[in-house]
């Protein structure tokens, strides 16, 4: 049975839905939900409702979608629903102190890493991105720096060699939703402690940009495993031949050897390229207007060789 806590939520995206259905789940009240303003999304680029709101409208919850939380009118709505606490996962907009300050019990942010390392935007991707064995969950107090504040609550989980963006955003966001209900539960009852995040071990999770999903296949193999694992699904691993973008969703390390970026062999079990240590195979591929498909069925359609070789990308 949840507490007479009032849980105002902010967020925006799916993975900030799944701990919203758990707080309606675990039955607490919700007097307002805020999320970004509806954008434009798909071919069409039709303005589309965030997840969290297509939650909210279901159970028929009060939203607001301020463009940001700088002034009084931007904040009022926050203000009249008397919340005792702002829970805050994946918003995507700033909270100035003021904000921060409305809440009796301040604000709880769900943020997908182990701080004090990733802080920042995209820990899940770098999380993949650097090899790390674990990550987790941290349920943390905000204040006004960047993922600095002190926190309440960890929960870890590990990364395995198969995971990808998108399932680790999966696992992550069911864990998130456990934590914050736990972290609420705890709150209720006075037995919440907030701890400082230690000054080592920093790291910052900068935001993920398209550029940094061309492949340099000067690197060794097994960086460029993780960095496919890391930008699938978004913005996805490139490259180019035949002046054809590629894109390149899965793909393992192989021992063997060649000048980077040459086609060691091409079949259905996949396309064996160079790199600067070991090889990569791909194992499924999507070329400009068509699906992403696995190696035998991609090259039905585009024939790739022994000897050709995928163009080099430098990131500038």
């Amino acid at each position: 049975m949840a507490s007479a806590l009032r849980i105002a939520f902010a967020g925006t995206p799916e993975f900030a839905a799944c701990a919203l259905e758990a707080i309606l789940a675990a039955g607490y009240t919700v007097p307002i939900v805020l999320t970004q303003p509806d954008r434009p999304a798909g071919r069409g680029m039709k303005l589309t409702a965030s997840a969290v709101k297509q939650l909210a409208l279901v159970h028929g919850l009060a939203i607001d979608q301020p463009e940001r939380l700088r002034t009084d009118e931007q904040r009022v709505r926050l203000k009249e629903s008397r919340p005792d606490v702002l829970v805050v996962a994946a918003y995507g907009l700033i909270l100035p102190p003021e904000a921060l300050a409305l809440p009796r019990f301040g604000c709880l942010n769900i943020h997908a890493s182990l701080l004090p390392r990733w802080r920042g935007a995209a820990p899940i991707q770098r999380a993949i991105e650097a090899g790390d064995p674990q990550t987790g969950i941290t349920i943390m107090q905000m204040d006004a720096g960047l993922d600095t504040g002190p926190m309440l609550l960890r929960r870890e989980v590990d990364i395995t060699p198969e995971d990808t963006a998108a399932s680790l955003h999966d696992k992550l966001a069911r864990l998130g939703a456990q934590a914050i209900i736990e972290a609420l539960a705890r709150l209720a009852a006075g037995d919440l402690t907030a701890e400082a995040q230690p000054a080592a071990g920093v790291t910052i999770a900068r935001k993920i940009s398209r550029a940094e999903a061309g492949i340099d296949w000067r690197r060794p193999a097994t960086e460029l495993v993780r960095q496919i694992r890391a930008f699938n699904p978004f913005p996805v691993a490139f490259s180019q031949i035949r002046e054809t973008t590629v894109k390149l969703w899965t793909a393992h390390t192989v021992s063997e050897s060649g000048e980077p970026g040459g086609i060691l062999r091409a079949d259905a079990s996949g396309i064996v390229v160079a790199c600067g240590e070991d090889a990569l195979c791909v194992t499924a591929l999507q070329r400009p207007n068509s699906r992403r498909m696995a190696a035998a069925e991609f090259l039905h359609g585009f024939t790739l060789t022994a000897g050709e070789r995928f163009t080099q990308f430098v990131a500038a």
